[in-house]
């Protein structure tokens, strides 16, 4: 029995150290109550509690958290009634006042962003109201922290996730939205049409410039030919000047080595005469020297005739 007894008491005793021993994970607190009051935060590691005495009051993650609260009702300055729901990204700085600070964190959080979300957007009109997502984000999250650090709460971020408002506003932005579109394509189509028509304009001029140079290259052209044409008749007309005069040198050199007699030379000059009487001239004129020699061939003529 006595053996028994031993037993079952070292059995309670590995029993109650075994559940005395705690091991805190990573990025999580333990927040350690002692007969009912805060004794301690156990960090990361193993840890050993007093048995029957201590216990675990809480157990906290100090990662970041995320919560996307339901859309509420707002009022605009301008009385327009929307909906917008918000993210919030929060962290837990410390696990002493998160967990004695307020009974449920998250509902506070929540109700808290509720009521400053209110406060801002009543302050703006319809239209900052859609367009001033970043700055409504600022002022939530500044509200929110400063409000939260008695919980031991670090508010991260504050992100307005949708903006509803109410369905005949709705539709008079998409009327509005939908003429803006095409108010835009009616100037893209007509800033296509004018750049289409100076382009058109600028094609025109750039052929009619391009026409006009050739035309004038065609000139210049064509009086270079007429030049050149010009020159080489010149040339083809000197060269021929020359070798008449070339020829007609050779031939009186050729009579002059000859050495003919008066009698031929007077023969030459009869025949030219006579070339020059069968032309168009309507006076001829005579030296007296070849008249006298013509008056004596004549006579010489007759006399043979006899």
């Amino acid at each position: 029995m006595e053996y028994l007894g031993f037993i079952f008491l070292l059995f309670v005793v590995i029993v109650v150290i075994a559940t005395s021993i705690r091991i805190v994970p990573q990025a999580n607190a333990y927040v350690i109550e002692r007969l009912g009051a805060y004794q301690s935060t156990w960090g990361v590691g193993i840890h050993i509690k007093m048995p029957l005495i201590d216990k675990v009051a809480k157990k906290i993650t100090l990662k970041e958290q995320v919560f996307d609260f339901p859309p509420q009702p707002v009022i605009t300055k301008d009385n327009v009634t929307m909906q917008i729901d918000t993210v919030i990204f929060f962290q837990v700085t410390d696990p002493k006042l998160y967990t004695y600070g307020v009974v449920n964190p998250i509902m506070a959080i929540e109700n808290l962003s509720a009521t400053t979300l209110r406060n801002i957007i009543g302050d703006l009109e319809l239209d900052q109201t859609l367009t001033s997502r970043e700055i409504i984000n600022t002022k939530m999250r500044v509200v929110l922290d400063e409000a939260t650090d008695p919980w031991g709460i670090k508010i991260n971020r504050v992100e307005l996730k949708n903006i509803i408002p109410p369905k005949e506003i709705q539709n008079a932005m998409e009327k509005q939205m939908k003429a803006e579109r095409e108010k835009r394509e009616s100037i893209l189509k007509a800033e296509g049409e004018k750049n289409a028509a100076i382009l058109v304009a600028e094609g025109k001029k750039e052929s009619a410039i391009l026409e006009a140079e050739g035309q004038k290259q065609s000139a210049i052209l064509r009086a270079e030919a007429k030049k050149e044409a010009t020159i080489r008749e010149a040339e083809g007309e000197a060269e021929a000047i020359l070798n008449v005069q070339k020829a007609t040198a050779e031939g009186i050199k050729m009579i002059r080595e000859a050495a003919p007699s008066k009698e031929v030379l007077t023969l030459r000059s009869f025949e030219s005469f006579e070339k020059a009487a069968n032309g168009q001239a309507t006076k001829i004129i005579i030296p007296s020297e070849v008249q006298s020699l013509a008056g004596l061939a004549s006579a010489l003529k007759e006399t043979i005739k006899d």
